[in-house]
Protein backbone atom coordinates (compact mmCIF):
# COMPACT_ATOMS: atom_id res chain seq x y z
CA UNK A 1 0.00 0.00 0.00
CA UNK A 2 2.74 2.45 0.99
CA UNK A 3 4.78 1.27 -1.99
CA UNK A 4 1.80 2.02 -4.30
CA UNK A 5 1.55 5.57 -2.96
CA UNK A 6 5.31 6.03 -3.44
CA UNK A 7 5.18 4.68 -7.01
CA UNK A 8 2.20 6.88 -7.88
CA UNK A 9 4.02 9.93 -6.49
CA UNK A 10 7.15 9.06 -8.50
CA UNK A 11 5.13 8.65 -11.71
CA UNK A 12 3.40 12.00 -11.19
CA UNK A 13 6.70 13.72 -10.35
CA UNK A 14 8.22 12.27 -13.51
CA UNK A 15 5.34 13.78 -15.52
CA UNK A 16 6.09 17.17 -13.96
CA UNK A 17 9.72 16.76 -14.98
CA UNK A 18 8.72 15.83 -18.56
CA UNK A 19 6.44 18.87 -18.69
CA UNK A 20 9.35 21.08 -17.60
CA UNK A 21 11.59 19.58 -20.30
CA UNK A 22 8.87 20.28 -22.85
CA UNK A 23 8.56 23.89 -21.64
CA UNK A 24 12.34 24.33 -21.77
CA UNK A 25 12.49 23.00 -25.34
CA UNK A 26 10.16 25.82 -26.42
CA UNK A 27 12.43 28.50 -25.03
CA UNK A 28 14.81 29.29 -27.82
CA UNK A 29 18.52 29.67 -27.43
CA UNK A 30 19.34 31.29 -30.77
CA UNK A 31 19.70 27.89 -32.42
CA UNK A 32 17.19 26.65 -34.96
CA UNK A 33 14.97 23.86 -33.66
CA UNK A 34 11.78 22.57 -35.26
CA UNK A 35 9.91 22.41 -31.93
CA UNK A 36 10.05 26.22 -31.77
CA UNK A 37 7.14 26.35 -34.19
CA UNK A 38 5.08 23.52 -32.65
CA UNK A 39 2.61 25.80 -30.89
CA UNK A 40 1.92 28.01 -33.93
CA UNK A 41 -1.59 27.67 -35.37
CA UNK A 42 -2.31 28.50 -39.02
CA UNK A 43 -5.69 29.42 -40.50
CA UNK A 44 -6.30 26.49 -42.84
CA UNK A 45 -9.54 27.09 -44.72
CA UNK A 46 -11.26 28.48 -41.64
CA UNK A 47 -9.78 26.00 -39.13
CA UNK A 48 -6.87 26.69 -36.80
CA UNK A 49 -4.40 23.89 -37.58
CA UNK A 50 -0.95 23.19 -36.17
CA UNK A 51 1.81 24.41 -38.47
CA UNK A 52 3.34 20.93 -38.76
CA UNK A 53 0.01 19.64 -40.14
CA UNK A 54 -0.04 22.05 -43.08
CA UNK A 55 3.69 22.18 -43.85
CA UNK A 56 7.01 20.42 -43.45
CA UNK A 57 9.27 22.13 -40.92
CA UNK A 58 12.98 21.42 -41.27
CA UNK A 59 16.35 22.75 -40.12
CA UNK A 60 18.42 24.21 -42.95
CA UNK A 61 21.43 25.11 -40.81
CA UNK A 62 22.09 25.94 -37.16
CA UNK A 63 20.43 29.35 -37.48
CA UNK A 64 17.74 28.79 -40.14
CA UNK A 65 14.47 26.89 -40.26
CA UNK A 66 12.62 26.13 -43.49
CA UNK A 67 8.88 25.67 -43.79
CA UNK A 68 7.55 24.02 -46.95
CA UNK A 69 3.73 24.17 -47.16
CA UNK A 70 1.89 21.17 -48.58
CA UNK A 71 -0.18 23.59 -50.70
CA UNK A 72 1.03 26.69 -52.57
CA UNK A 73 -1.89 28.78 -51.27
CA UNK A 74 -0.70 28.33 -47.68
CA UNK A 75 2.55 30.33 -47.99
CA UNK A 76 0.98 33.69 -47.03
CA UNK A 77 -1.14 32.39 -44.08
CA UNK A 78 1.87 30.50 -42.68
CA UNK A 79 4.10 33.56 -42.99
CA UNK A 80 1.45 35.67 -41.26
CA UNK A 81 1.02 33.14 -38.43
CA UNK A 82 4.79 33.04 -37.80
CA UNK A 83 5.04 36.85 -37.80
CA UNK A 84 2.09 37.17 -35.39
CA UNK A 85 3.51 34.57 -33.00
CA UNK A 86 5.25 35.56 -29.76
CA UNK A 87 8.62 34.36 -31.10
CA UNK A 88 9.72 37.61 -32.77
CA UNK A 89 10.76 35.86 -35.99
CA UNK A 90 10.76 37.37 -39.49
CA UNK A 91 10.06 34.73 -42.15
CA UNK A 92 11.12 35.32 -45.76
CA UNK A 93 9.43 33.39 -48.53
CA UNK A 94 11.21 32.30 -51.67
CA UNK A 95 8.54 30.78 -53.89
CA UNK A 96 7.03 27.90 -51.96
CA UNK A 97 9.73 27.71 -49.27
CA UNK A 98 9.65 29.97 -46.23
CA UNK A 99 13.03 30.55 -44.57
CA UNK A 100 13.11 31.68 -40.96
CA UNK A 101 16.47 33.01 -39.78
CA UNK A 102 17.03 32.87 -36.03
CA UNK A 103 18.20 36.27 -34.84
CA UNK A 104 21.07 36.17 -32.35
CA UNK A 105 19.95 36.79 -28.79
CA UNK A 106 20.94 40.05 -27.10
CA UNK A 107 22.37 39.97 -23.59
CA UNK A 108 19.18 41.57 -22.24
CA UNK A 109 16.98 38.99 -23.98
CA UNK A 110 19.17 36.17 -22.64
CA UNK A 111 18.69 37.47 -19.09
CA UNK A 112 14.92 37.72 -19.64
CA UNK A 113 14.88 34.12 -20.88
CA UNK A 114 16.90 32.99 -17.84
CA UNK A 115 14.25 34.63 -15.62
CA UNK A 116 11.52 32.79 -17.54
CA UNK A 117 13.41 29.49 -17.22
CA UNK A 118 13.87 29.99 -13.47
CA UNK A 119 10.15 30.66 -13.08
CA UNK A 120 9.31 27.49 -15.03
CA UNK A 121 11.69 25.51 -12.81
CA UNK A 122 10.11 26.97 -9.67
CA UNK A 123 6.66 25.97 -10.96
CA UNK A 124 7.98 22.43 -11.48
CA UNK A 125 9.38 22.36 -7.92
CA UNK A 126 6.01 23.53 -6.55
CA UNK A 127 4.30 20.80 -8.57
CA UNK A 128 6.64 18.15 -7.14
CA UNK A 129 6.04 19.44 -3.60
CA UNK A 130 2.27 19.35 -4.14
CA UNK A 131 2.57 15.71 -5.20
CA UNK A 132 4.55 15.03 -2.01
CA UNK A 133 1.82 16.73 0.03
CA UNK A 134 -0.87 14.57 -1.64
CA UNK A 135 1.12 11.38 -1.02
CA UNK A 136 1.67 12.31 2.64
CA UNK A 137 -2.06 13.03 3.00
CA UNK A 138 -2.79 9.55 1.60
CA UNK A 139 -0.42 8.05 4.19
CA UNK A 140 -2.10 10.00 7.00
CA UNK A 141 -5.47 8.74 5.79
CA UNK A 142 -4.24 5.13 5.87
CA UNK A 143 -2.86 5.65 9.37
CA UNK A 144 -6.12 7.24 10.52
CA UNK A 145 -8.06 4.24 9.20
CA UNK A 146 -5.65 1.99 11.16
CA UNK A 147 -4.46 0.25 7.97
CA UNK A 148 -0.85 1.17 8.77
CA UNK A 149 0.96 2.03 12.02
CA UNK A 150 2.44 5.42 12.91
CA UNK A 151 5.93 4.03 12.35
CA UNK A 152 4.98 2.81 8.87
CA UNK A 153 3.48 6.20 8.09
CA UNK A 154 6.65 7.99 9.23
CA UNK A 155 8.82 5.59 7.20
CA UNK A 156 6.54 6.13 4.17
CA UNK A 157 6.86 9.90 4.52
CA UNK A 158 10.64 9.58 4.68
CA UNK A 159 10.62 7.49 1.48
CA UNK A 160 8.39 10.00 -0.27
CA UNK A 161 10.70 12.82 0.88
CA UNK A 162 13.67 10.98 -0.68
CA UNK A 163 11.78 10.69 -3.99
CA UNK A 164 10.83 14.38 -3.75
CA UNK A 165 14.46 15.39 -3.13
CA UNK A 166 15.55 13.28 -6.10
CA UNK A 167 13.08 14.97 -8.47
CA UNK A 168 13.81 18.47 -7.19
CA UNK A 169 17.49 17.70 -7.81
CA UNK A 170 16.61 16.70 -11.40
CA UNK A 171 14.67 19.96 -11.85
CA UNK A 172 17.69 21.93 -10.58
CA UNK A 173 19.98 20.01 -12.95
CA UNK A 174 17.72 20.78 -15.93
CA UNK A 175 17.63 24.45 -14.89
CA UNK A 176 21.41 24.65 -14.62
CA UNK A 177 21.84 23.08 -18.07
CA UNK A 178 19.27 25.39 -19.70
CA UNK A 179 20.73 28.51 -18.06
CA UNK A 180 24.20 27.60 -19.34
CA UNK A 181 22.75 26.98 -22.80
CA UNK A 182 21.00 30.37 -22.79
CA UNK A 183 24.01 32.35 -21.61
CA UNK A 184 26.35 30.67 -24.12
CA UNK A 185 27.23 33.16 -26.87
Amino acid sequence: MIEDIKKDAAVRMNKSLESLQNDFSRIRTGRAHTSLLDHIKVDYYGNASALNQVAKVAIEDSRTLTVTPWEKDMVAPIEKAIMNSDLGLNPASAGTVIRIPMPPLTEERRKDLVRVVRQEAENARVSVRNIRRDANADLKELQKEKEISEDEERKGQENIQKVTDEYIGKVDELLKTKEAELMEV
